[in-house]
């Protein structure tokens, strides 16, 4: 009850002596941070989309165009050839103020033509796809057409720094290729894999199915894409990963692992202090859109939409398909550490805590001596194991009171933090600690990760790093991003003392975490352990070996005019050959983010 109590702002009485009014400065001063904060949050949100959806333009751009119309008007001169007068005289009777405000609509009708056309040859531009097949290296030859395609990007690209969003309502739609498209590239790609009975048996397959329900299917398709922004994306977040019951854990969720050959700092609170406040910052970036979007070549933009749930995102379990919740905002994380979770605020008055600061919270977590609650430690092992037992889970026993509080605090989380209880190392003399460390950010103790999470940052007892992603969201290559500035950020721009400690001085005494509560039966606990039983047969079930390649790097492979992806695709073709003796189907994965909100 006491945190009830806390909770409440104001409070009134009838007396006989009147009424009596009681409230909380503090918790009221909190609220009206809280909201100016959101409102700051909107406003900038809006003036990113103004200027997202002028681009390649500016509003400098239309102030200038609108500028010199009214200014040649005034002085004689009508760029419009007699336009102006024909506007003025349907306003305020043909006035010298109607012929000024018609001389500035016209001015801007000239810069939103000019815009709206530079939006669309930029769209017909980024349709062109011939770029991909020049030749590569020393003494190439571009062609003709990819020379003026790369003069129309230049010129109607214009020269504004892009923001994160800029391109997006320039993207071509992913096209839909015809039904012969599509089985003359089927047929293409299992004819290395088949002898001639089997690849003439899928050819007579692939003519019943042309004038079978194909026609059908491709008419769905044809609807699909003229009713949504991309006619796969969905069905591939739904049918690929949501609707799956089997864990995450191993099965979808990837992992990433700190630069192995540095170590900045040993102390575990140390680190995660920069950690946390990197990743926030990185937040905070893209908030403001500051990060520019991925350019294949610095030339073609690729869609930025994944960007958009890296933060305040979680999966929801579900009994048949489960669901991503992404917030506008959150202020907090929570941590996993020693079987207990905490919240951890990471606002102060309105002002993200610096590293200095966020250390001591983090130090304060560390050094609690508390035994976790019942059924708590292994909590985690929910999201671990079969996805309809933890959403049977989640409504028998997290729908309401204090267990629905604690893990609102997880979900609604910036993203999770997790303190393990061991140290981590890379030895080139011994690849079991290399192999160990992977292992342990792929699946951890499979308690000690919120599988769901967005991303959970994990923490080793010696201060090195790694992390734990949900695949659903998003593709690796935008968690790879935002990994990237992660460990930039933490020593090339905040580094730290020379005993191992956070620059800087803290300006305040940081409020401590607060610790989660729960109130588990015996029937959840014995839940728990079902799903916990499931994920170390799970996590036991793994075979993982990571292997250091310093032989030569992807320099060489670029030399052979071969990508590095193709390269080590045939090299793991090479290798299964020898190993088995022939070939085998293979999962590749396409990139097609130069098209909008795709994958």
């Amino acid at each position: 009850m006491a945190e009830a109590h806390q909770a409440v702002a104001f409070s009134f009485a009838v007396t006989h002596e009147g009424v009596a009014v009681d409230f909380d400065r503090e918790v009221l001063k909190l609220i009206f941070n809280s909201g100016v904060r959101s409102w700051k949050k909107r406003i900038a949100r809006l003036k990113n989309g103004i200027s997202n959806g002028v681009f390649p333009g500016s509003i400098t751009g239309l102030m200038v165009i609108d500028s010199a119309f009214v200014g040649a008007y005034i002085h004689g001169y009508d760029p419009s050839f007699g336009l102006v007068d024909k506007i003025a005289s349907q306003l305020a009777g043909n006035t010298k103020e109607g012929k000024l405000i018609a001389a500035s609509a016209v001015g801007f009708g000239c810069w939103a033509t000019v815009i709206i056309s530079a939006r669309q040859l930029l769209k017909l531009l980024f349709h062109y796809k011939g770029w991909m097949y020049e030749e590569r290296g020393a003494g190439r030859k571009v062609s003709l057409p990819t020379k003026l395609w790369l003069l129309g990007l230049k010129i109607f690209s214009g020269y504004r720094r892009p923001m994160l969003y800029s391109f997006q309502g320039s993207l071509p739609h992913l096209p839909l290729p015809s039904i012969d498209e599509t089985l003359t590239r089927y047929l293409r790609s299992v004819r290395p894999l088949m002898d001639d009975d089997e690849y003439h048996r899928m050819e007579r397959l692939a003519r019943e199915f042309r004038n079978g329900i194909a026609k059908k299917l491709q008419r769905y398709l044809i609807l699909k894409r003229m009713w949504s922004t991309n006619y796969v994306s969905d069905w591939w977040e739904e049918y690929v990963y949501l609707r799956g019951r089997s864990p995450i854990m191993v099965n979808s969720n990837f992992y990433g692992i700190d630069a192995i050959l540095r170590h900045p700092s040993s102390i575990q609170a140390t680190r995660a202090a920069n950690i946390v406040y990197s990743a926030m910052m990185f937040r905070r970036s893209l908030e403001r859109q500051e990060i520019q979007p991925i350019m294949v070549q610095n030339i073609v933009p690729l869609c930025s939409s994944q960007y958009e749930r890296i933060f305040n995102t979680t999966r929801i379990p579900g009994l048949e398909t489960d669901k991503i919740v992404h917030l506008p905002d959150s202020t907090h994380i929570a941590v996993f550490c020693n079987g207990k979770f905490w919240k951890v605020t990471l606002y102060h008055k309105g002002r993200l805590m610096k590293p200095a600061e966020l250390e001591i919270v983090f130090q304060k977590i560390l050094d609690d001596t508390s035994a976790p609650e019942k059924g708590e430690e292994k909590l985690a092992a929910l999201t671990a194991g079969e996805r309809t037992t933890w959403a049977r889970a989640r409504q028998q026993f997290f729908s309401k009171g204090m267990n629905k509080i604690s893990l609102d605090a997880i979900e609604k989380a910036a993203f999770f933090l997790s303190f393990d209880d061991e140290d981590y190392n890379y030895d080139p003399k011994d690849h079991s600690k290399l192999d160990h460390y992977g292992r342990v950010f792929l699946h951890g103790k499979g308690y000690d990760r919120w599988f769901d999470k967005s991303f959970t940052i994990c923490i080793g007892k010696n201060g090195k790093i790694g992390f734990n992603a949900e695949h659903s969201w998003a593709d690796a290559a935008v968690v790879a991003h935002l990994w990237e500035f992660v460990l930039s950020e933490d020593v090339i721009v905040l580094g730290y003392k020379s005993d191992g400690h956070c620059i800087g001085i803290p300006e305040f005494d940081p409020p401590s975490a607060s610790k989660l509560r729960w109130e588990l039966p015996d029937e959840c606990i014995q839940v728990i352990e079902k799903s916990n039983k499931v994920a170390q047969a799970l996590l036991n079930d793994v075979d993982l070996r990571l292997y250091v390649h310093d032989g030569y790097g992807k320099g060489l492979m670029k030399k052979f005019r071969v990508s590095p992806d193709a390269y080590i695709q045939m090299a793991l073709q090479l290798a299964y050959y020898r190993d088995a003796g022939k070939f085998n189907l293979t999962y590749e994965a396409s990139m097609t983010r130069l098209f909008k909100e795709d994958r």
